[in-house]
């Protein structure tokens, strides 16, 4: 005797505040539920982990209940995700130029003496190139097609249905997407900021941050090497907002000159590529001419800060930045000499609490 499965559905209309490299297997874009589906995954794991204790294994189990497994393997067999999405269009993206005119930001370390670079191809390098000194969407590699993006401009509606006993975790996960979600490469600096309209869509306070219980503190954070938690401290979340204001790419140029003060405050000491383990290292990798040989160039550790670009109330842009904390995962840590793996776990809490300064004195804690 089967049960018979309650379900509901929620509808959104979506949009971008900031351009999306949102593409298809041919690198054009175009609005697609998998990645959006795959967002609300990544944030729904945030809500569920402080449920199962930030126990792995029961985290996954619990996954594959609602997002659907393709495995036979274990007590979980294979079966379809309990939540479907579906989009009124599948349309292209119709930003086919990148606009001119973009804002310079000084960069202390390019060149010898340092020099004004791109704000955005700064936060945008691959799907963005540079040609005749002005910034481009970038050509499509073994193409004579450049790549595309979802402007600004664009919007389409989101349907989700699931089992009803879903909806208080699903509903959270979907809070935290609207706040914080970005899709599409390079979206963890901002670009494809998504915008999600809805009645139960409440506005970025740090009252209804706490009122989600997907906190936990910096160092209780680095005990774990994936992101599972908004970080805090005694200052409160590690959630910051942008002091300048404006259109997306006034936004943009300030969220440059932030990630270039938190990140270049941390100076090489020992030389080019090759060199040992350094502070920097922890933020992410690889870094741009400073690879150790232990990782190479083929290793990866993923930025832990998120930028979004959200309106406010007056409807203006300003910039939102998460932290997401987790240590350098064991299986990176385990290529280096005792030396330098010593040197990362002796850091981390610091190097971190260093950038959380930076960004104290360049932006606005939330409130």
């Amino acid at each position: 005797m089967s049960l018979t499965v309650t379900n509901t559905t929620l509808q959104y209309r979506l949009s971008f505040a900031t351009p999306a490299f949102l593409g298809n297997a041919q690198q054009q874009a175009q609005w697609r539920t998998p990645p959006i589906k795959a967002l609300i995954r990544q944030w729904w794991r945030v809500v569920k982990a402080p449920q199962v204790r930030f126990t792995v294994d029961e985290l996954r189990a619990a996954e594959g209940r609602l997002f659907g497994t393709a495995s036979d393997d274990g007590a979980e067999k294979s079966h379809r995700s309990m939540l479907r999405l579906r989009l009124s269009d599948w349309d292209e993206g119709k930003l086919t130029s990148w606009p001119t005119g973009e804002q310079l930001e000084f960069h202390p370390e390019v060149g010898e003496q340092g020099r004004k670079v791109g704000a955005e191809l700064y936060l945008g390098y691959g799907p963005l190139g540079i040609q005749a000194r002005q910034t481009n969407l970038n050509g499509i590699r073994d193409s004579d097609k450049r790549r595309t993006a979802i402007d600004d401009k664009a919007s389409a509606e989101l349907r989700l249905m699931f089992p009803v006993t879903y909806s208080e975790e699903l509903q959270r996960a979907l809070q935290l997407v609207a706040w914080f979600g970005t899709l599409g490469s390079r979206s963890r600096n901002g670009w494809g900021a998504l915008q999600m309209a809805h009645e139960h869509i409440k506005p970025l306070t740090r009252v209804n941050l706490e009122s989600l219980s997907v906190m936990r503190t910096l160092a209780d954070c680095l005990k774990e090497e994936w992101p599972h938690a908004i970080g805090k401290n005694d200052k409160g979340p590690l959630v910051w907002k942008t002091r300048v204001t404006g259109d997306w790419r006034q936004v943009m140029k300030e969220l440059a000159r932030i990630k270039i003060a938190f990140r270049t405050q941390f100076k090489f000491e020992s030389g080019r590529d090759g060199a040992r383990i350094e502070r920097r290292h922890v933020l992410a990798y690889p870094v741009t001419n400073h690879n150790p040989r232990a990782w190479g160039t083929q290793e990866r550790l993923a930025n832990q800060l998120r930028f979004k670009v959200a309106r406010t109330t007056d409807g203006k842009l300003e910039g939102v930045i998460v932290h997401l904390p987790c240590k350098v995962p064991d299986d990176l840590l385990h290529k280096l000499d005792v030396r330098d793996q010593q040197f990362i776990r002796t850091n981390e809490l610091a190097v971190w609490q260093a950038v959380h300064a930076v960004l104290d004195n360049n932006a606005t804690r939330l409130a």
